[in-house]
């Protein structure tokens, strides 16, 4: 066949001489690799049944080493053998996802980590839901971006309680400046109690 536009076999790319180069790349941890630190996990250890010890060519993962070390993911772990992750991939085993652990939603379409269910986790945290959480980033609950009704922000919503969207009250709050620890924000996500 034969070429629609002259002189095209003589361009060449930066692309192409990366490529050819392989910069950038890194080795892949196979079971093949001289360091353990990256190799393949011995199924015989996993069952209990390797009798060649250190001399073993795979790594004998513990039982500690349930997911997969998020440093290793990227190639930046430094422990090698000492590090308490599991140094394989391995889908079923990989950590939780920041994102979507923190803030409910993860951006990255090909997000490796895991996205745990918001419905099965009631880690949620009661203050942040209400407005604020005073220990911010540092909370050990997770906080869940939500987004306010805004047929209800302009002053009513047709769908009242059984609305997908947050609706915050304040009850108990006339004349007052202060929330105080009996009255405070409630709605559709109304919790009880002292901050955590």
């Amino acid at each position: 066949m034969q070429e629609l536009v002259a002189g095209v076999e003589r361009l060449r790319f930066d692309l192409e001489a990366d490529v050819e180069q392989q910069r950038g790349a890194q080795l892949l941890p196979f079971s093949g690799m001289s360091s353990k630190a990256g190799g393949a996990v011995c199924e015989l250890f996993t069952r209990g049944l390797c009798t060649s010890g250190t001399q073993c060519p795979f790594r004998h993962a513990g039982v500690e080493r349930a997911v997969v070390c998020k440093h290793w993911l990227r190639g930046l772990c430094k422990k090698g053998d000492g590090c308490g992750f599991l140094h394989a991939y391995d889908v079923t085993k990989m950590p939780e996802c920041y994102f979507h652990s923190k803030f409910g939603e993860c951006s990255n379409k090909d997000c490796p980590f895991l996205h745990v269910d918001a419905a099965a986790d009631n880690g949620a945290c009661p203050w942040y839901d209400r407005g604020f959480c005073r220990h911010g980033p540092l909370c050990k609950y997770k906080h869940r971006r939500r987004v306010m009704c805004a047929n209800y922000l302009v002053g009513f919503c047709p769908e009242g309680p059984k609305c997908r969207f947050t609706q915050y009250v304040r009850r108990g709050m006339a004349g007052r400046s202060r929330v105080s620890s009996g009255a405070g924000v409630a709605g559709t996500r109304c919790w009880q109690g002292e901050q955590p």
